[in-house]
């Protein structure tokens, strides 16, 4: 089997076995940058020099037994928003330029203790503020199954790079579907934890309620392995749970007769796309073959979501990103009169449009005046959506939901209508509101052989329940497909 091929935990085994070597691992990586990056811009930095010199301290400790994980010795790329010590931090804006952080992520702390090799930074939508990776200040991801076509966002470029090749696992990060939406946009998988459960120390913040820090793979085994490695507890971070069950690959099994899956009714309703319902229809009916009992439900809270999502987010976001002010660190107008010129300038010319947008939506909603009229209310209903998720995993073990309305758009097409882009997230933004873990897995194609992605969402904390389902249902599923292949229908 072809290098590129192999799943990271494939990767690792011959590398334990001593059949390959750590440094055949990144040459092939890099070797798939330098064929395909061109035209994919998945990457807006890579470590080549640093990744191979870190290859051969990593064979090192591996042949010592210092490095002993399942994935000692991947190589993984990282989304610019996660800092990297001494490697520039863009968030793909204008407005960090130059921004090199002195101090790094905990995840990039714990990526290094298990000996995996970072690659390099992923490009994205700016401050992760979109759904196509075209928000980029630094030029647009395009899909690797048709390049006319964009990979999603906001991790775009993490999402790409794996379905690519050109990574064998990736971080991205996940503030209302950023993670999964890209990972059915681009036939790969993707997990967002419970809140919590992953540590954002480092992570450049865009709503802090509702970023979380996740793995995509090619496949589920490889994204709980990379979920072992980087979550669990971390002092520096105030929201981090000190939580024990953190073994996740260890109940993944083929069997899920018996499990119960629920599927809101409302997910299924108008603006869905005809090929994507008939990949999900298809997809129930594999696992009603398995044996899992599948119902229908209703979900009242669905047309409050994306409003109530969109106000929190923005108003989070219009705080957070006060800081980018051209005084302390990245971009600064070359020309002002006067400290408030200054501030004005700097970030007229520093931020995008879609992160203007945002930050004047989130302003206006926390203004005297409007913060009880919008901000509080929008507060008030995602309480309600969390409590009607809540009844809902009374009665079931994983929720079953499309991953996205449509498959990959064209390149140009969502950035003429922000709204119907913001509606394209209906599927997925609940999951952040309430804090509970989701997955997305390939299921099948459209009609021109674009990917589809089913999401499983489970409880808070039960992403063991959520993985074992993703692993039977990936299991009879059979093989995906790659780009160059094609693929296979589901």
């Amino acid at each position: 089997m072809e290098l590129s091929k192999l799943t990271a935990l494939q990767l690792a085994d011959k590398i334990k076995k001593h059949e390959i070597s750590v440094l055949d691992g990144v040459k092939e990586v890099f070797s798939q940058i330098e064929e395909k990056d061109g035209q994919i811009h998945a990457y807006l930095d890579t470590y080549k020099k640093e990744a191979y010199a870190r290859a051969k301290e990593v064979q090192k400790g591996i042949d010592e037994g210092i490095y002993t994980g399942p994935l000692a010795g991947v190589p993984i790329a990282v989304k610019d928003n996660i800092c990297v010590q001494g490697k520039p931090t863009t968030c793909a804006s204008k407005i960090l330029e130059g921004f090199v952080p002195q101090y790094q992520a905990e995840v990039i702390d714990r990526l290094e203790k298990a000996g995996m090799i970072i690659i390099g930074k992923t490009n994205m939508d700016e401050f992760a503020m979109g759904s196509t990776t075209e928000t980029s200040a630094y030029g647009v991801t395009r899909n690797p199954w048709n390049k006319e076509h964009v990979p999603g966002g906001s991790s775009g470029g993490s999402c790409a790079a794996v379905a690519a090749g050109e990574a064998y696992l990736a971080l991205g990060s996940d503030t209302g579907g950023s993670i999964r939406q890209p990972s059915s946009y681009c036939g790969v998988t993707g997990l967002k934890p419970t809140y919590g459960t992953v540590s954002r120390y480092g992570l450049v913040a865009y709503a802090s309620s509702l970023d979380q820090i996740g793995p995509v793979g090619k496949d589920v085994a490889d994204c709980a392995a990379l979920l072992e490695v980087i979550a669990g507890h971390d002092p520096k971070d105030s929201t981090s749970i000190d939580r024990h069950d953190l073994d996740f690959g260890k109940e993944m099994t083929d069997k899920i007769a018996g499990m119960k899956f629920g599927v809101p009714k409302e997910y299924l309703a108008e603006g869905l796309s005809p090929d994507v319902k008939d990949a999900f229809m298809e997809t129930l009916k594999v696992l009603t073959q398995m044996g899992a009992i599948v119902e229908f439900f209703s979900v009242k809270t669905m047309e409050y979501m994306i409003p109530a999502y969109y106000i929190i987010a923005s108003a989070e976001a219009s705080s957070n990103l006060e800081r980018f002010d051209g005084v302390k660190y990245g971009y600064r107008a070359a020309e002002y009169d006067g400290l408030h010129d200054m501030y004005k300038r700097t970030r007229t010319e520093g931020f995008g449009e879609e992160v203007k947008r945002r930050i004047m939506l989130g302003s206006f909603v926390l203004s005297s005046g409007y913060y009880d009229a919008y901000y509080l209310k929008a507060l008030r209903t995602k309480a309600l959506i969390k409590k009607e998720f809540d009844e809902a995993f009374e009665k079931y073990d994983v929720l079953l939901a499309p991953a996205a309305p449509y498959t990959a758009p064209k390149l140009g097409e969502s950035l003429k209508d922000p709204m119907a882009m913001y509606l394209g997230d209906i599927y997925t933004v609940a999951v952040n509101l309430c804090g509970l873990p989701g997955i997305t897995v390939p299921c099948g194609k459209d009609k021109i052989g674009l990917p589809i992605g089913i999401q499983m969402i489970g409880d808070c904390f039960m992403e063991k329940k959520i993985l074992r389902a993703a692993h039977a249902y990936e299991k009879a599923r059979g093989d995906f497909g790659t780009p160059e292949e094609g693929g296979r229908e589901a």
